[in-house]
């Protein structure tokens, strides 16, 4: 068995929006630092309905001064090996 990463949606979202603010950044600030044609795009990542593309999550890690890995929560669960 193997325990394989699957990314929480949810848990980045609310890392997503804690690392703005800790910034000091609006959610417009950060649509407009990404060039996104609406702030609901930031709104969308800060719910956990979608995540970032990576060229966004590269940016986003930029503009956080963070890496990328750490913008992504992570769940470990087992997976099993197919024979």
């Amino acid at each position: 068995m193997d325990r394989m990463p699957e990314i929480n949606m949810k848990r980045t979202g609310q890392n997503i929006a804690r690392l703005r603010k800790a910034r000091g950044l609006s959610v417009k600030e950060v649509a407009e630092k990404l060039m996104l044609s609406s702030t609901q795009t930031v709104y969308q990542w800060e719910s956990g309905q979608t995540l970032p593309s990576v060229d966004n999550l590269v940016l986003l890690a930029h503009l956080f001064e963070v890496s990328v890995d750490e913008l992504l929560i992570k769940e470990f669960h087992v997976q099993q090996k197919k024979k």
